[in-house]
């Protein structure tokens, strides 16, 4: 015996046409984004998800800081770094629901001027380091089929398992402990993505050398992958670098951060390591292929990394209300980091004697990333420290 089937009671719907996707406004019909003020003449797709994704009460969260520390500050405290941008010392402006910011005519508008030069968001993050990562493997994998390792001269062998092994500590440190950090702690979306970037370029640096050294541990007979460990802990020659790599790593200010890392550390003593010592020696010793792991790592920070530091910094050391402040302050950051980063430095010169072909003098090397760093505090607007010459 079959049961009837019964009718079914469903609630109709009943469009009404009030939702807000059906009103009508006075940009309606615009195909690109008002709220913000393009740095050229055209906005770009970077700008377009980029600028203001990051809220602020200062500009257009109405209701406030949806989220606060114990403390009770909410969101990106702007005295997190020293250095101001115009409007800084202006009250947050009291919000609520229906408020629509009124009497407050100008926000802090100063750190929300500057824009990646390198235009980078997730999108372009992902395609960069993929394609990097890709050309690094091809090169390896070539090296491994043609016995290219073969041909190294037993003191190289020794040289890159002990002193490029020891490079992935300054990358993973500060990849992970500075620039991860000053990400968070940036007050703008446009900043954060530029320092997440350049500390995704550090940490994938680290793993390209720790991939690296596996591969030669499994390619080179005698190859000891391990000791980078004993020489990053113990090495004379490595202990400045270390010293100074792990004093970076706990600067607070997040600007300081950057600035120390970027506009002092990396040209006076990473660019010293990479370009002028190991991508000069290696081809002299019959290696072909670890200049272009460590010589990708060189392109990001000389190339990309620094030219969103100078972009950056130049707003500050000219922003409009703050620029003497700014500039006595980095002057001041300028000495401290300088004399320690030479100090590092010249402790690594015992490396230009390890190889059997030797690269250009050590004092030639420091000589010229004395003079590119010289290049870029110029452009920056600030005073060459002193502490450069002793």
């Amino acid at each position: 015996m079959t049961t009837p089937d019964q009718p079914r009671s469903v609630p109709t719907v009943n469009f009404t046409d009030a939702e807000a996707g059906a009103k009508v406004f006075p940009d309606s019909d615009n195909r690109r984004f008002t709220y913000y003020n393009p740095a050229k003449r055209k906005q770009t797709h970077y700008e377009d998800v980029t600028v203001e994704v990051q809220p602020d009460p200062r500009h257009y969260l109405a209701q406030g800081w949806l989220y606060g520390f114990s403390d009770g500050r909410g969101g990106y405290p702007l005295d997190w770094t020293q250095l101001k941008a115009w409007g800084s010392d202006r009250p947050e402006p009291k919000r609520f629901p229906g408020s629509g910011g009124k009497g407050y005519d100008w926000p802090a508008l100063g750190w929300h001027e500057f824009r990646d030069p390198n235009e980078e968001w997730e999108l372009t993050l992902y395609r960069y380091n993929a394609n990097v990562v890709r050309q690094l493997n091809q090169n390896i994998d070539a090296a491994r089929q043609t016995k290219a390792f073969e041909q190294w001269n037993t003191n190289w062998v020794r040289f890159v398992e002990r002193n490029v092994g020891a490079w992935m500590h300054v990358d993973h440190g500060l990849g992970l402990y500075l620039y991860a950090n000053a990400n968070r702690r940036a007050p703008t979306n446009m900043h954060n993505n530029a320092i997440s970037v350049n500390s995704m370029h550090r940490i994938r640096s680290a793993q390209d050398l720790a991939l690296y050294n596996l591969t030669l541990t499994e390619e080179i007979e005698g190859f000891d992958g391990a000791a980078h460990l004993q020489v990053w802990n113990e090495d004379p020659a490595w202990q400045g670098v270390r010293e100074v790599a792990e004093k970076l790593t706990a600067i607070d200010d997040w600007c300081e951060a950057i600035f120390a890392a970027n506009v002092v550390f990396e040209p006076l003593v990473g660019e010293l390591f990479r370009s002028h010592l190991v991508m000069h020696a290696a081809p002299r010793n019959g290696d072909y292929i670890t200049p272009t792991v460590v010589g990708a790592e060189e392109f990001d920070f000389a190339e990309r990394d620094l030219r969103y530091t100078i972009s950056m910094f130049q707003l500050l050391v000219n922003d409009r209300e703050f620029a003497d402040h700014n500039k006595a302050l980095l002057q001041r950051w300028l000495s401290e980091y300088t004399a320690a980063s030479l100090g590092a430095a010249r402790k690594l010169q015992p490396l230009w004697s390890q190889p059997d072909a030797k690269p250009p003098r050590f004092e030639d090397a420091l000589d010229a990333v004395k003079s590119r760093f010289s290049g870029i505090v110029s452009d920056l607007g600030l005073t060459v420290p002193e502490e450069l010459t002793q």
